[in-house]
């Protein structure tokens, strides 16, 4: 018998989604109580929708994807890995003229020079060895839709300009071929990298990212918009709970606040997989236990061999870990708060 923690919430309407949790959003930011984004039902057109949250950053992001399916311009969407830029890029597909034409994915850092060329403006038949007919490429095949170019920052040098002419003339010249093919696509690009350093450095070229960047969207770090993580727990854990037909979780107002207080280094993608990783092994969701034996020399070593300093530092590490905050940083180290008081005072 499975065993179900006393705090998930009972959910009649738990059932397997039939797309794995597939998620596909849409705009709806502000129109709900909530201020987040409409919750549509499930089976709807939008399936289950992302929670776009209710920081001011992303209503003003949510903003700009609007205007930009409208005019169809190209959209450069950077922030760290985990934030949900191809999200973004979904989001701006789903919003514009284009909603009903085909929406192609591009890992950037898994092309070669040899390869992609072909890959991304096709090539006729004949154009090389093993080239037995022709190929549309990506951009071709793409015709009336979106192409989402993720990882941007890592596209080799010898695609760089051929991609500027994409977007600056609107054309592809297929390999092989002796003149250029019009298409037309919106191109949005995605990076984890700073362009800007990337141009400085000479990585990448600075006629590309102005004509990438006609309309920039920053991502912010989930740390950095902390009052949404109730909001993206609530819909993780309706999301988990239908797929794998449990009970919604609801933690309590001590987890919640611990969640809430934690830096999510990987972002919105590690909120999503503790709580997957939770209904999957029918455990509460734990928090990620990082970095407390950063200061050790090496495998079993210690930074010294005395008591008093190596306590003082594991108080000091666990009230780093925890920002200062004192009951979180006494259970970290499994002493009581009163205990955590007392150790502070008598290291002053």
């Amino acid at each position: 018998m499975a065993i179900v923690p006393s705090n998930f919430r009972s959910s009649r309407t738990a059932a397997r989604d039939p797309r794995g949790g597939a998620l596909n959003p849409v705009v709806r930011h502000g129109s709900s109580g909530r201020g987040g984004c409409e919750t549509l039902p499930h089976g709807s057109e939008a399936g289950a929708n992302w929670v776009l949250g209710n920081n001011a950053a992303m209503r003003r992001i949510a903003r700009s994807i609007e205007r930009a399916a409208e005019v169809e311009c190209t959209v450069l969407v950077s922030g760290e890995t985990g934030t949900g830029k191809e999200l973004w890029a979904r989001l701006l597909h789903r919003s514009g003229p284009r909603r009903d034409r085909i929406f192609v994915p591009v890992n950037c850092a898994a092309l070669t020079p040899s390869l992609a060329e072909s890959q991304l403006f096709g090539h006729e038949k004949g154009a090389f060895t093993g080239a037995a007919g022709q190929a549309l490429g990506i951009f071709r095949a793409a015709q009336g839709g979106v192409v989402f170019l993720d990882e941007i920052g890592e596209m080799p040098a010898e695609l760089q300009p051929k991609l500027l002419r994409v977007l600056q003339q609107r054309e592809v010249l297929p390999v092989g071929a002796t003149e250029p093919v019009p298409i037309d696509v919106q191109v949005v690009a995605a990076t984890n990298r700073d362009l800007e350093a990337e141009v400085e450095k000479g990585t990448f070229r600075e006629d590309l990212y102005y004509r990438l960047n006609m309309i920039e969207l920053k991502v912010p770090a989930l740390r950095e918009r902390s009052e949404d993580i109730p909001e993206f727990i609530d819909f993780f854990s309706r999301q988990f709970a239908m797929r794998y037909r449990l009970p919604v979780w609801q933690p309590t107002p001590e987890t919640l606040a611990e969640f809430c207080a934690f830096d999510w280094p990987g972002n919105v993608r590690q909120l999503s997989h503790v709580i997957e990783q939770a209904y999957v092994l029918q455990i509460e969701p734990q928090l990620p236990v990082r970095g407390m034996a950063k200061s050790a020399q090496g495998p079993g070593s210690l930074p010294c061999l005395d008591l008093a300093k190596l306590r003082q530092e594991a108080i000091r590490q666990a009230l780093e870990i925890t920002r200062g905050h004192k009951a979180r940083a006494a259970k970290l180290l499994g002493v009581h708060a009163n205990t955590m008081t007392r150790l502070l005072r008598d290291g002053e």
